[in-house]
């Protein structure tokens, strides 16, 4: 589904990211694991072309490196920004219908499913996004990404400041989706126990360096102490 190949990033004079090469499966649940400041966040925003690169970003085969960042959506990559980001002026219907415009096909209306999968978006629909607590206004960030219909959906830690049943049930969507419906995904993610129950396969970064490329099962005590422990 998506392959690196040779990626570097640089900010300004400083050197982030170190030669990747990183495959997430098709159909997979991939999670990206380093301790903080090692390139996590970069690499997602490398794959949607909000920061420069070089190297290779292969989708479906095809290089979108060079793409507009816009036009990813089109391809059916759905991304949520650490931090979340709705437009918090913007009712839920509105930020959710934001979605809508870079679908192909179009729809006039937002799936029922975004309903179903978070049935309090559609108790809030006229509410302002930013009236909503951290883990709806997450959800409602999930919802406007799976608006897209995509095919891949990158997450960059859906669990941050979120409550612990928020956290499961946006764990249920995860899994429902990617081993239903097939829908593969990336996320990144610090909660060991979160990883461990969604993801099927695992890559860490070190200082901007893949450094561990596995299923999540090789997850041991020793690289937890080695990769990720601070």
């Amino acid at each position: 589904m998506l392959e690196i190949q040779g990626l570097n990033q640089f900010y300004g004079g400083s050197h982030t990211l170190w030669d990747v090469d990183m495959t997430v499966p098709t159909g997979s649940c991939t999670c990206l694991m380093g301790r903080n400041g090692m390139g996590k966040t970069t690499l997602l925003k490398c794959v949607m072309g909000l920061l420069p690169s070089t190297g290779r970003i292969l989708y479906e085969g095809r290089d979108i490196r060079g793409l507009p960042a816009e036009d990813r959506a089109h391809l059916r990559i759905g991304y949520v920004p650490q931090g979340r980001e709705i437009f918090s002026q913007l009712t839920v219907e509105e930020n959710l219908r934001i979605g809508l415009a870079a679908r192909r096909p179009r729809l006039a209306e937002v799936p029922e499913q975004i309903f179903q999968m978070f049935p309090v978006l559609k108790q809030m629909l006229r509410r302002r996004g930013g009236d909503l607590s951290g883990g709806q206004q997450q959800q409602l960030a999930i919802g406007r990404a799976l608006v897209l219909d995509p095919k891949l959906l990158i997450l960059d830690e859906p669990t941050e400041g979120i409550q612990p049943n928020i956290v499961h049930e946006i764990g249920e969507v995860i899994m429902r989706l990617n081993r239903e419906s097939n829908l593969t995904v990336l996320l990144v993610e610090q909660k060991l126990p979160f990883a461990r129950r969604v993801a099927s396969d695992l890559r860490i970064l070190d200082k901007g360096r893949l450094v561990v490329s596995d299923k999540i099962g090789a997850l041991t005590d020793e690289l937890v102490q080695a990769h990720l422990t601070v």
